[in-house]
């Protein structure tokens, strides 16, 4: 088995891993050697993201068998050691990796809370809105304008609170995610991992040293702002609004 420049026969793999014994993480299921041809592979329990960060046991630096030794002292000991140093780091490196995506995920489960059922409402009230604004193109709003301008102020309304309200969920995400920087998850995954898989399109934006931006309901505002002045442009050239 193969630990970049260096080969180790079976022989030393079951020693380094006698020596290794006492170090190992209670959580730990499978060693294997790695598919690449190089190096191992490790299996851990699942994490929940609640456990203490996995940390190399301080037990390490005070065994005997483990403490560095130089290799014009002693080659074949050198050897061993320094490849049991190797796997112990790339173990608890791994375990790391792995606890840390699960703490992304426990930590979004805590603020995700109703945020599918605010994001469908808003979904559901953007729909309406742009059926409303929609449907002024038509011959039919001629007939009823005042009424279907009063329709579309109401959407408008109603788009806008619901906006609003997932913000508010929005934003504890987006903090979320700027504790765990540095987790291996894209904040798509991390959201799929801690609800569901919509959650990959929902609207949220950034928060970084205690500032939010991109904001859902100022997105909406500048879309309603478009609208109000469609709304009054077509009402100056047509008429409608005289008197």
């Amino acid at each position: 088995m193969s630990f970049g420049t260096v080969t180790i026969t079976p022989d030393e793999h079951r020693q380094i891993f006698e020596r290794l014994a006492p170090h190992l993480p209670t959580y730990l299921r499978k060693v294997e050697p790695h598919p690449c041809g190089w190096g191992l592979r490790f299996e851990f329990a699942p994490f929940t993201g609640r456990e203490q960060a996995p940390t190399m046991p301080s037990s390490r630096y005070d065994d005997p068998r483990l403490k560095y030794v130089p290799e014009s002292e002693n080659r074949a000991e050198h050897r061993l050691r320094e490849v049991a140093d190797h796997i112990l780091g790339e173990l608890y490196d791994q375990a790391y990796r792995e606890w840390k995506d699960a703490a992304h995920v426990a930590d979004l489960r805590m603020v995700v809370k109703d945020a599918p059922g605010r994001w469908r409402a808003y979904e559901r009230e953007a729909k309406a809105l742009e059926s409303a604004y929609a449907y002024l193109r038509t011959a039919q709003a001629g007939a009823e304008w005042p009424s279907a301008i009063s329709r579309l102020v109401d959407a408008q309304d109603r788009a806008r609170a619901a906006a609003s309200a997932f913000d508010e969920r929005a934003l504890e995400i987006a903090q979320v995610h700027e504790r765990h920087l540095y987790s291996d998850l894209t904040h798509a995954q991390a959201l799929t991992k801690a609800c569901h898989s919509d959650a990959a399109e929902w609207h949220v934006g950034s928060s970084y040293e205690g500032y939010y931006s991109d904001f859902l309901v100022e997105d909406l505002e500048r879309r309603i702002k478009e609208q109000d002045a469609h709304v009054a442009k077509v009402a100056r050239l047509s008429g409608m609004g005289a008197g």
